[in-house]
This record gives C-alpha cells, structure tokens and sequence, in this order.
C-alpha cells in the first residue's frame, strides 16, 4: 500500500500564493515603467515575493516540499501561458477594439516564454537548494544571512538565463550585463526590506506546525518531484 501523504493549511496556501506569484509576475512584466534613473518592469512588484515564500518553504517543510511547489509553480504557469496563447489565437469579434492590447499582453513570443521557464526553474531551484544547505552547515542559525545569499544566487542565475536568451541581439550584448545587475540588486533590496516581515511569518509558521525541517540525507535530485 502507497504511503498516504498530507499537507497543512499554511502550506497549502503558500503553495497557492506562490502559483499567483509567478503568473501575476508574467502579466506585469508586459509593462515597463520608470522609476527616477531606471528603466523597470512592473514584474519587480510581485516576482521577488516567489523566492520570499520560496525561502520560507525550505526553512520550515524542507527542500524536498519545496521543490514539488518549484514544480508546480512551473506547471500553473505554463497552463497559464498555453491558454493565452490559445486565446489569443481566436478571431477577434468584429465589434471588439481590444485585440491589439491583449495580443500585447497574451502572445507571449516562445522565445521570452521559454527563456522565462527555464530561468524561473533554474533560480528557484538554486534558491532552495542553497537555503537547505547553509540550514545544515549553520546548524539553524542565521536565517536572515542564507535567506539573502539564497536569494543573490537564485536572482543571478534567473537573470544570467532570462535576459541572454531572451533579449539578447535584440538588447546591446553591451547593455545586458548592467540590466541583469540592476535587476539582481532591486530584487535582493526588496528582500532586505520584506526581511523583518519574513522572519515573522516564518517563526509563526513553526510555530503553527510544530516543523523546523533539516535536509539530512536527502537526494536534491530535480526530478524527484513527488519524494517527499
């Protein structure tokens, strides 16, 4: 007989929060903004919030729990962005003034599109797996320090995929190096002003669960998604 596998209430809604995280950030990375100096997307808003709750599911469930939400996430978003597509492929009604808007929004090229899957997987995963290590080699301790050096690693290794293969030859070669670093920088900001609030929730959390996983003797294997 199968071994029977549950999940709490928290961590079944930062499952979900983590899913509308990353297909909020898709749709708002449709809009450029500019703040003072900086030329941004409106995705920095909500993006940085996945590796926040990303940082509190290894902390408090282990990497192993983690890794099948990382995985998720990527399934959601990928639905997500086939039905856009699907959408966006339909004959507009003759009366309807919004096609070129929604088109904007909706036909994701396939190139941003899988620059986009294969950054998010690879910085995710990155994030949790240097989060559940520093755990171990800190003995639990200093959890401020490994949620930002987690989140620095996970944030240059989305920006050293998303922007080459997504933008590169249609950005300068020359330019993307101080755009990636500008992203990095914003985004691991982010994470030292949310830092205080984070703490919270994850002290509340184990609290709550009575769970402060350590990832002794586990396989970090990608793949494993359902070895929990």
């Amino acid at each position: 007989m199968s071994r029977k596998i549950t999940v709490s209430l928290p961590f079944m809604m930062l499952g979900v929060l983590f899913c509308v995280c990353l297909i909020a950030a898709n749709l708002l990375e449709t809009k450029q903004v500019t703040l003072g100096p900086l030329e941004l997307t409106a995705g920095l808003i909500v993006f940085p919030v996945s590796y926040i709750i990303n940082d509190c599911l290894v902390e408090v469930w282990g990497y192993r729990r983690a890794r099948l939400v990382i995985w998720l996430g990527f399934l959601m978003n990928f639905l997500f962005v086939i039905f856009g597509l699907a959408a966006d492929a339909l004959p507009a009604a003759p009366y309807w003034k919004g096609d070129e808007g929604f088109h904007a929004i909706f036909g994701l090229a396939p190139r941003i599109a899988g620059a986009s899957f294969l950054a998010f997987l690879v910085g995710s995963l990155l994030n949790a797996y240097v989060m559940s290590r520093m755990k171990l080699l800190q003995g639990g301790r200093h959890f401020s320090l490994r949620a930002i050096v987690s989140t620095v690693v996970g944030e240059t290794a989305d920006s050293l995929v998303f922007f080459p293969l997504a933008l590169g030859g249609v950005v300068p070669w020359n330019v993307l190096p101080a755009i990636m670093l500008t992203q990095v920088m914003l985004k691991t900001i982010y994470e030292i002003v949310a830092l205080p609030v984070t703490v919270h929730v994850v002290r509340r959390l184990k609290r709550l669960e009575g769970a402060d996983a350590y990832d002794e003797h586990i396989s970090y294997n990608i793949w494993k998604i359902f070895d929990l």
